[in-house]
């Protein structure tokens, strides 16, 4: 890609990317010499996913594993938390009952 970098791949192995500008439906965006068209409106510093994942699916960023799928996401797709859950702690009640 010439001039405008659109993601940042943080370990080899992710299966996950940073947007490092707001992704627009659509539109192609490479890394790492991948193509990826965008699924979904993803904000920047969000992540967008670099391959199919399926439901229960270990996403890995960092290099780490992050957490799993709770639906399959496309490649492509914006991956947050309506479809990722974290495998180390239980989001909701966690942080709601950490933060009373």
């Amino acid at each position: 890609m010439t001039g405008d970098r659109a993601l940042l791949h943080l370990a080899p192995d992710d299966n996950v990317a940073v947007a490092l500008r707001t992704l627009v439906p659509g539109e192609t965006v490479e890394i790492d010499g991948l193509a990826v068209t965008v699924r979904d409106a993803i904000p920047f510093a969000h992540k967008i996913a670099l391959a199919e994942l399926p439901q229960g699916a270990t996403v890995t960023k960092y290099g780490v594993a992050i957490g799993s799928t709770t639906a399959p996401i496309a490649a492509g797709a914006h991956v947050h938390v309506h479809n990722l859950k974290s495998d180390y702690i239980v989001n909701r009640e966690d942080f709601f009952e950490a933060a009373s």
